[in-house]
């Protein structure tokens, strides 16, 4: 349902609207819902350019990763320009595939999760062979997926917004951002109170529900737990919310 809050702030480029999906966490449940609603809304506006931005954060945590990436990968929103940001969950999947030894790290940020729904178990009891796991993965990851992860932009500009996963680092110029504040800044960037030039659409962070702020609009509503996943739809100096 939309929120009821709607302000005016900022404006995409004209005849433009535009829809941030905050954090999946392998909800393909969720997106599949959100999606329905996503093209409800479009077919009842007026813009002719739409865009839908996913904000990262696709895998780990919930039951069904691999249904996540295999419903992007098959473009199902018809007539959508479609943008895809990296997440710091799809950073640490990565980094897993190519260092092992960050394996237990993942695996207890929800990594087991996204294992499971390529089919490999690491809950039994016995101490895990990180290496091992890593090479299975490699070895049974499909090409598209593995080819989406790595083609993952960090960060995507429309108008009077800026799009990274996590946030920007106040006081660096957009195109100085490095990656690892991009995937995962929180307090210098959430606690700043200034006004910037764009304003920074961002996921990583949950909250109950979607915020807009002066500098800020915040979409990831912790959907692997509330059963709430949320896009922003951002038009005409206007921003409002739909969700599951």
């Amino acid at each position: 349902m939309p929120a009821d809050k709607e302000l005016e702030l900022a404006s995409p480029p004209p005849d433009t609207r535009i829809y941030a999906v905050g954090d999946v966490h392998g909800r393909a449940d969720l997106l599949g819902d959100l999606h329905k609603r996503i093209a409800r809304d479009a077919d009842k506006a007026s813009e002719t350019r739409r865009v839908i931005v996913y904000l990262g954060d696709y895998v780990d945590r919930g039951p069904d990763s691999a249904g996540v990436i295999d419903r992007l990968i098959g473009s199902p929103l018809e007539g959508f320009e479609e943008v895809f940001l990296m997440g710091n969950h799809e950073q640490f999947l990565l980094d897993f595939l190519s260092d092992p030894s960050v394996g237990a790290h993942w695996l207890g940020n929800g990594g087991d999760a996204t294992l499971a729904s390529y089919g490999v178990d690491v809950k039994g009891g016995d101490p895990v062979d990180m290496a091992a796991v890593a090479a299975l993965l490699r070895k049974i990851l499909p090409s598209r997926p593995l080819a989406f992860l790595e083609g993952l932009a960090l960060s995507h500009r429309e108008g009077d917004y800026f799009f990274a996963h996590a946030g920007i680092r106040p006081g660096v110029p957009l195109d100085k951002q490095t990656e690892d504040d991009l995937l995962w800044i929180r307090e210098p960037f959430l606690e700043a109170p200034d006004a910037r030039e764009v304003v920074v659409v961002h996921g990583h962070t949950p909250v109950k529900a979607g915020e807009v702020h002066d500098n800020r609009i915040a979409v990831d509503t912790g959907a692997v737990w509330s059963d709430r996943l949320t896009a922003a739809v951002l038009h005409e100096q206007e921003q409002s919310f739909i969700h599951t």
